[in-house]
């Protein structure tokens, strides 16, 4: 699939004070209902302290126009991300049709010493608490993290026109 005409330059396209105006196939709304339904997790870029590249993927929640992802308080990604707030994230279907949304911002970091967001994500992406993954991640020794990753720049794709169901 070709790229859409559109050229995602570094410059922001708000001031940090406002939410940012999405660029490409969605409206501010349609691009909020589809990063409420998709239970995929954000792929986020960032770079380490020694100048390379990174990506990995984590479970999000799109509120208050931030997506907000949970980690532990030891993961390489807190580190790289105190080095260096910038981010580039995807968040897509891995199923035609394909669509999904783009983009870079900042990453601050917070403590969740209560587990909320990461409560939060077991109900979203797995249906509850009650699972052994679930269990490890809420251990009470395990000091959780909250990454609130604010947009500067947003591009959403759908490409449902072009490839129907994608059958």
């Amino acid at each position: 699939m070709g790229e859409e005409s559109t050229r995602d330059d570094p410059t922001p396209d708000t001031a940090d004070d406002q939410p940012v105006t999405p660029r490409g196939a969605w409206t501010r709304a349609e691009m909020g209902d589809f990063l409420d339904s998709a239970t995929v997790p954000i792929r986020l870029g960032c770079t380490t302290p020694a100048g390379g590249l990174w990506m990995l993927s984590l479970w999000y929640r799109y509120r208050d126009d931030a997506f907000h992802c949970a980690t532990s308080a030891t993961a390489d990604i807190v580190r790289y991300l105190d080095a260096d707030d910038r981010v580039s994230f995807e968040v897509s279907v891995n199923e035609p049709p394909y669509r999904g949304v783009r983009g870079f911002g900042r990453a601050t970091i917070t403590p969740d010493p209560e587990k909320d967001l990461l409560t939060d994500l077991l109900q979203r992406y797995l249906g509850g608490t009650d699972s052994p993954l679930a269990d490890s991640l809420l251990d009470e020794s395990r000091e959780e993290v909250t990454i609130r990753i604010d947009p500067q720049k947003l591009y959403c794709w759908d490409y449902s026109d072009r490839m129907g169901d994608g059958a």
